[in-house]
């Protein structure tokens, strides 16, 4: 059947392997007859690998698990390779009367005393004896006596049929006929026609069996007859006949007959295949399991452990040890415990058996968790570890899995976890013991080659129990440093020799095994002391092949020498190019290989093939395969040594024990060896090879080179829409970088956008980050660091909206644009790939034309997110470069700012936490917290030290003092909490002093003073108190002179001048010492900040809206800058740069500045913040880090990168009052520091072009694009006009008579209206041609509101009627020409945004409140409200039409936009900006946006559908919603009477409706 083989192998097979990727599975076809040098050669050990084969297919299959190609040959019966010794004696008895027949089987057969029962072991021909002859002989002789004592009735039928039965007789009886084997299976039934007529023909011959005298075997003939009536009787509907008409070539594939049954064979076969999987996917999915992965999971570490527990013997001191400390521990916070030892040692068995033994040991129910790690994909990645035992922990106890949110990060889930433990312990009805063997098993185990994942503390009934090697590995030293207590570190001793030789004595037994005398005192003394349980498990894989007539060759003594002899053994066997290869292509790959890859992949190694195909031509013309049957020899005799790792519904075959990769690596992946193992690599995973790719080779025997297909898998990075090919995206990068192929790896993975949408879309950013980190470092290619950090900043889009292609498409591309003509190579690629793939986009999508996200190489550095509330403190451990935070829930966390992930959750706290102090070179910290406990740790291991109860009275309100000092030096501790000092021993917890103040004068401000060491307290009143530190006496009280009347609010210590700077609620800044005080400066407003620099020569003062800059004299501080530091808001918060030439300043306004001291105050720049007001900035060297009790993210900003040239500078508005002109050219913005100027901005060159003067303070800009005006509204009331192409002239617009400020300001469409709102008024003015400027005439109306409201927001049509909203939310519409005033239906918040459609028919208003109204204008009624809300969304900013009506652009006050169609106000499309948006200006095809962080969007708006799908814009949205409500639907409910009745059906209608991603509510 070669030539079916052939067909099915070229035709068929691809399709279906094609078809199972779309599914998500691995097709592997198992021919152990392809490519072998002789298919009939009777070899006894085929059979039981078909048979091993075939049962491994049924086990892991869920399609085709059996296919048989059956024409007219039944096949030689092969000879047995053992017999059993009763056998044995009733095959002897009859042959007793043959000699010669009992000689030959006498001389074949063996007898094997160490089988338990003994056998009869088959032997090899002698050298230069005949195979084939005497083969056959023996086989007629065995058959024979068979038959005989069969008759006789000393065999039964089933032995009887082990000697006349062949191979396929014995595949098709486990494939087809043992029951339920059949659903799996087809046979495929070539009938010849009329070949019974024809069967002495010679080409007839060639079909059928044949005696050696080459005449027909009638017993063969009739065996064959009965084995087809047997499948047709029992299993019909697996067998398919193909009926072939007779020729007397019927054999050729040129015949046209044979050519068609090919062709319908392969057909057939596919189209089975097709349906066996369906069925089978089918089946799977009738009855889905929830979390079947982590089922699948569990019942794999289950059998990984019971069976490393059937091999533990001895160390039952060490488990009893143990058992005592579980004991000891459970009822108290504890460490984990860790066992360490070489590898090998038996680490894995003492765990094992412990985890079968936790529940006797702990005396109360239990929930053991085990994982042997890096047995099984999902245990060697540190994340989907964590994933999985938190499952496995919330299944077990009944509680609610971590949500998406939490899965989504990978810090969330560390916290979740760890809080996960806690709420387990406070159950106090089970106790749980997680068992992690192997921890150096995992393949990320921190960026910086920590264990964040780690608690470093377990609560009570809580254990953790982990195991690692010893060695130069580094993960025992990690632990070493992060659990600081000895006791906790267990030792796993090597065996004694009495244990050593107990453990090869039950694997012998339990193999059913024995040695001799003779062996067994040969084997120990090879191993006289070896207690090590691997070398004893080599061992014993080599003493379990001696039979007893074997002498045995001496054993290596060492694991290492025993590693050796095991390669050299299978390279005796095997051959050692193959050996060398198959393991140097295990060890090389990154998670190990499946079955099917590997062959693949030796399929493409001409070395090995050139050494297969050395004796013999491979069996097709067109295809060239590695032969199957070579590799399955090799793995069968590699047996323990493979590790089977199941891994994204495959299983992985990789090299199970490290000291044997570690000699695999150094015997066959040394010097260029390895390198040439990648290279292959890479080609598979790759696919350059594949879809009918064809390869030259040189076989020896052809002597040419022959252009072949290898017929190796397909490698797309989609298999379908849904199924990633997670194999491809794993393994190459790494390939591609150890072979050296470093264009490759740039070009095709690192510089591909596909390669990055993929890989970021089925396993997150963090793992396409990991694939960055494990490449850059080699390559030092400023385009990949680009790349790389521009990944990073995409992650908080993907944390907002969920992982979608348009968002990596579009975040990539708006911050890689910047440096498309400056990195083409690369970066450019990247963003002509973003671009093409965006035209092609189906979905609505706001497609970016320039660069507007930051970019990389800006000084943002990281965007943190823990699952944790808002954050209260912050504090830098400087040395050991950490952030501790603490935060509104209690928690204080412990982060790696530089690597961006957290090292520790700290839950120590039930309330709010107030302050952080870090100590001892930054290894310890203490915090205090709203729930009166102070809490000392230990942050390099996180262990909580102690806990100091503050006590004593009260406050009845919440303090507005609240600050922490420790003395390291005296190893005190002291807390000011309001009108109280309390000082504790560090150490003891022992209160040593508490000082209470005066309830009706509390303290605002207390400091330390050092030299000598004393506390000092400023009172409400304004009475100074100096305290003795290590007493807590009073040592001095007096009144503050220099300030009278005034309340301190804020104060910053000077240690070493014993000073403390004091702000003042009248403007006053004082310094304050124990000698007295002295005024430094009276500032106009209250001070609420005093910031010191680090060296004590600098001082911010902070007041309302100014920041001044003192510099440090003899006398204390003078003024450093003429100028103050101006802000938009109320400052709140500021900290001095490295060197102090800079400051870093942030307002109540969101906005973060740094300013340049070196340069007296110029504006660097501003930092992207974090949406929600700062309070809080500190800084470590070049990093500042700035927090918001408002919100859980925090940012780090690295600000010497202010200074350093930009891709392009953004323009530096702080105002948001904003003008665009020459088609976004220029704009225009107040000037900074002197808002009596326009500063003029040229955006191609990204610098300042010039300014215009103004006579006031500039409150806002209009541009009127086509006469080319620049129209400034001014706080005076005046609106002064600059033609932009002459800013010489200036025309001025006097104020009404009000003199009230301009508010806003608004052209119509045709630009030749415009209208100026002031507080209560309205000036219309027309703007008409002229020379050699347009004419600005009027005003032609003014009118007056006659509201106590204040106007916010104006719009004004071609025929004068002008459209107005209000500070209230009300609306109208005022018609000038005939006085009259339309009110419309009011918002419920603030108007912030009106505006009016080109075509002057609609017109939109919003509010603060997320609320979009459309109205008609010439009904003046609504036509539809639109609302969208999510976990971000908080309000309108401004919204603006589409230049054809279509569509409503709207800005929101989360950074976000969103687009809505008119026609039905569909909500289409979000796209994150992270700014703040102020004004929409919208274009031929889009839109144009300035940021307040400085930068244009430029967007195109793309809707190719027709009718978008409603949820598309919000499929990966949490908890989000939006509504539309239409004018027609709210009148047929009206008339109805439902909306007076809310309990109706038609009401309920129009609540959102939830969904599990997010909600959406459509009313037609």
């Amino acid at each position: 059947m070669d030539t079916e083989r052939e067909a099915l192998l070229a035709n068929a097979y691809p399709e279906v392997q094609a078809f199972c990727q779309k599914h998500g599975l691995m097709f592997e076809v198992v021919d152990l007859r392809w490519g072998i040098q002789d298919t009939e050669a009777p070899d006894h050990t085929m059979t039981e690998l078909c048979l091993e084969e075939l049962s491994r297919c049924q086990e892991t299959s869920i399609g085709p698990t059996f296919i048989a190609l059956l024409g007219d040959r039944y096949g030689p019966c092969p000879v047995p390779g053992l017999i059993k010794e009763q056998e044995w004696e009733a095959l002897r008895a009859p042959l007793t009367a043959r000699p010669q027949d009992l000689e030959l089987v006498a001389r074949r057969f063996q007898r094997d005393e160490n089988a338990v029962p003994p056998t009869y072991v088959l032997q090899e021909p002698d050298v230069g004896e005949a195979h084939g002859p005497e083969e056959a002989s023996l086989t007629s002789v065995l058959r024979g006596g068979a038959q005989e004592a069969w008759r006789l009735g000393l065999l039964n039928q089933e032995q009887w049929h082990r000697y006349h039965r062949s191979v396929l007789e014995w595949e098709l009886d486990s494939g087809v006929l043992r029951p339920g084997a059949a659903q799996g299976a087809t046979v495929f039934l070539r009938e010849i026609s009329d070949l019974h007529k024809h069967i002495l023909d010679h080409c007839a011959l060639q079909a059928v069996d044949r005696l050696p005298d080459g005449c027909l075997d009638t017993d063969a003939q009739s065996l064959l007859h009965r084995l087809k009536g047997r499948l047709a009787e029992a299993h019909p509907e697996v067998v398919k006949a193909h009926p072939v008409p007779w020729s007397r070539d019927l054999l050729n594939p040129k015949n046209k007959a044979h050519a068609r049954y090919l062709r319908e064979l392969s057909e057939q076969f596919v189209a089975r295949a097709h349906h066996q999987i369906l069925e089978g996917l089918r089946e799977r999915d009738a009855a889905p399991l929830p979390l079947a992965w982590l089922y699948q999971e569990l019942h794999h570490h289950l059998r990984q452990g019971a069976e490393a527990a059937a091999t533990f013997c001895g160390r039952l001191d060490l488990l009893a040890r143990l058992g005592r400390r579980l004991r000891a521990d459970d009822g108290r916070p504890h460490a984990p415990l860790v066992l360490f030892g070489s590898p090998g040692v038996g680490k894995t068995a003492l765990l094992c058996k412990l985890a079968g033994d936790t529940a006797g040991l702990l005396g109360r129910r239990t929930v053991t968790a085990l994982r042997v790690l890096g047995s099984s994909g999902r245990s060697m990645d540190a994340c989907q570890l964590v994933q999985s035992l938190a499952f496995q922990v919330c299944l077990a106890f009944g509680l609610p899995p971590p949500p998406a949110q939490v899965l989504a990060r990978r810090s969330c889930l560390v916290q979740f976890l760890h809080a996960l433990l806690h709420t387990v312990a406070r159950r106090n009805c089970e106790s749980l013991v997680l068992i992690l063997d192997n921890v150096d098993g995992l393949d990320t185990i921190g960026p910086s080659g920590g264990l964040p994942w780690l608690p470093a503390r377990c609560p009570p009934r809580v254990h953790l129990i982990l195991s690692v090697c010893s060695g130069q590995h580094g993960v025992l030293d990690t632990l070493r440093r992060t659990l600081r207590d000895p006791d906790v570190f267990f030792e796993v001793p090597p065996l004694t020799a009495s244990q050593g030789q107990d453990m090869v004595g039950r694997l012998l037994a339990a193999a059913g095994r024995t040695l001799s005398p003779v062996q067994r005192a040969a084997l120990w003394a090879c191993l006289p002391e070896c207690g090590h349980p691997w070398r004893l498990r080599l061992a014993f894989e080599e003493a379990r092949r001696w039979a007893s007539f074997t002498v045995p060759a001496p054993l290596a003594a060492t694991a290492p020498e025993a590693a050796h002899q095991l390669c050299r053994r299978l390279e005796d066997t095997h051959g050692q190019l193959l050996v060398a290869h198959v393991l140097g292509y295990l060890a090389a790959s990154r998670y190990g290989l499946s079955e099917a890859e590997l062959k693949d992949v030796l399929s493409l190694d001409e070395v090995v093939l050139c050494h297969v195909y050395q004796a013999w031509t491979p069996p097709s013309r067109q295809v060239l395969r590695f032969p199957p049957l070579l590799w399955v020899r090799l793995r069968r005799d590699l047996g323990h040594c493979l590790a089977r790792r199941p891994t994204d519904g495959c299983t992985l075959l990789a090299i199970a024990h490290r000291q044997l990769a570690e000699v695999v690596a150094v015997r066959y992946l040394s010097g260029p060896e390895k390198a040439k193992r990648h290279s292959v690599l890479a080609d598979f995973f790759s696919g350059a090879w594949s879809q009918g790719t064809k390869k030259l080779i040189t076989l020896p025997l052809v002597g040419r080179p022959l252009n072949l297909d290898r017929k190796v898998a397909a490698q797309p990075l989609w298999f379908s829409d849904s199924v990633a090919n997670v194999r491809r995206l794993q393994e190459l990068p790494r390939h591609l970088l150890l072979s050296g192929r470093t264009q490759e790896l740039k070009q095709d993975v690192l510089g591909n956008m596909s390669w990055l949408v993929c890989r970021g879309l089925s396993a997150g950013l963090e793992a396409l980050l990991d694939d960055f980190d494990l490449c850059t470092p080699h390559l030092r290619c400023p385009e990949v660091s680009l790349i790389r950090e521009a990944i990073q900043l995409c992650c908080p889009a993907v944390e907002l909206r969920g992982m979608e292609k348009s968002i990596l498409y579009t975040e990539l591309l708006a911050r890689l644009h910047f440096f498309s003509k400056s990195h083409p190579m690369l970066v450019g690629q990247l963003c002509q790939q973003a671009q093409s793939w965006l035209r092609a986009c189906p979905h609505p999508v706001l497609v970016p034309l320039a660069g507007f996200l930051q970019p990389p190489g800006v000084p943002l550095r990281a965007t943190l997110t823990g699952c944790h509330k808002g954050i209260t403190a912050m504090a830098w451990s400087q040395e050991e470069q950490r952030l501790v935070v603490g935060t509104h829930d209690g928690v204080v966390a412990v982060w790696d700012v530089e690597q961006q992930h957290p090292v520790h959750f700290l839950p120590g706290h039930t309330g709010e936490v107030w302050c952080v102090q870090v100590f001892a070179q930054g290894t310890r910290a203490i915090s205090a917290s709203k729930d009166r406990t102070l809490c000392l740790w230990d942050l390099l291991s996180g262990h909580q030290q102690l806990t100091i109860w503050d006590g004593g009275s009260v406050n009845s309100l919440t303090p507005q003092t609240r600050s922490l000092h420790v003395d390291e030096a005296k190893r005190v501790v002291y807390l000011t909490s309001g009108s109280k000092i309390s000082a504790w021993g560090l150490e003891t917890a022992e209160l040593l002093f508490r000082i209470l103040g005066e309830a009706s004068d509390p303290w605002l401000c207390a400091s330390m003073l050092a030299a000598p060491t004393r506390l000092l307290t400023v009172s409400w009143a304004g009475v100074v108190s100096l305290w003795n530190a290590a007493s807590g006496e009073l040592q001095g009280k007096q009144r503050l002179s220099s300030v009278q009347g005034e309340t301190p609010l804020c104060a910053a210590a000077l240690h070493k001048q014993g000073t403390v700077v004091t702000g003042f609620s009248n403007g006053s800044v004082s310094l304050i010492s124990t000698k007295g005080d002295r005024l430094l400066e009276k500032l106009p407003e209250a001070v609420r900040l005093v910031e010191v620099s680090e060296d004590g020569s600098l001082l911010a003062a902070g007041f309302g809206k100014s920041v001044r800059i003192f510099l440090a004299d003899s006398q204390g501080f003078h003024r450093f800058m003429a100028t103050d530091l101006e802000h938009e808001d109320v400052v709140e918060t500021a900290v001095f740069g490295p060197k102090n030439n800079l400051i870093v300043t942030g307002s109540r306004d969101a906005l973060i500045q740094v300013w340049s001291l070196s340069e007296q105050g110029v504006l660097l720049g501003l930092l992207d913040g974090l949406g929600a007001p700062l309070s809080m900035l500190i800084r470590a060297g070049a990093l500042v880090v700035g927090a918001s009790p408002q919100s859980s993210t925090f940012r780090a900003w690295d600000v010497t990168r202010m200074r350093q040239p930009r891709a392009c500078a953004p323009f530096l508005d702080r105002t948001g009052i904003t003008a665009l002109s020459h088609n976004g050219s220029y704009v225009y913005f107040p000037s900074i520091g002197d808002r009596n100027q326009v500063t003029i901005w040229d955006l191609a060159e990204g610098e300042q072009r010039g300014a215009l003067d103004a006579s006031s303070e500039v409150r806002c800009l209009e541009v009127a694009e086509q006469s080319k005006l620049l129209f400034t509204g001014l706080a005076s009331g005046t609106v002064l006009v600059f033609p932009l192409n002459s800013t010489q002239d200036v025309l001025c617009i006097p104020p009404p008579e009000a003199r009230k400020a301009v508010h806003c300001m608004a052209l119509s469409k045709k630009e030749d209206r415009l209208a100026v709102a002031y507080d209560h008024i309205i000036l219309v003015l027309n703007v008409g041609p002229g020379d050699p400027c347009p004419v600005v005439d009027g005003p032609t109306f003014t009118f007056y509101t006659q509201l106590p409201e204040t106007i916010t927001a104006v719009a004004i049509l071609g025929d004068s009627r002008v459209a107005y909203g209000m500070t209230n939310g009300d609306l109208f519409l005022y018609e000038c020409a005939t006085s009259k005033v339309f009110p419309l239906e009011a918002h419920r918040s603030r108007v912030s945004s009106v505006e009016v459609s080109h075509r002057e028919q609609l017109a939109v208003s919003s509010s603060e409140d997320g609320l979009l109204c459309l109205w008609d204008l010439r009904t003046c009624q609504w036509k539809l409200e639109m609302s969208y809300t999510s976990s971000f969304s908080r309000g309108v900013q401004c919204v603006c039409f589409s230049q054809d009506d279509k569509y409503l652009f709207s800005a929101w006050k989360d950074g976000s936009i969103v687009v809505w169609r008119v026609l039905d106000g569909t909500l289409l499309t979000v796209q994150f900006v992270h700014a703040m948006v102020n004004r929409i200006i919208p274009t031929s095809n889009g839109f144009m946006a300035p940021t307040r962080q400085g930068r244009l969007i430029r967007v195109r708006f793309q809707c190719l559908a027709a009718r978008a799908s409603p949820q598309d814009a919000l499929q990966n949205f949490q908890k989000a919603v939006w509504m539309v409500k239409t004018r027609r639907r709210e009148e047929l409910a009206a008339d109805a009477g439902a909306l007076q009745d809310p309990g109706s059906e038609a009401a309920l209608e129009t609540e959102p409706k939830s969904n599990k991603n997010s909600q959406v509510c459509l009313l037609l």
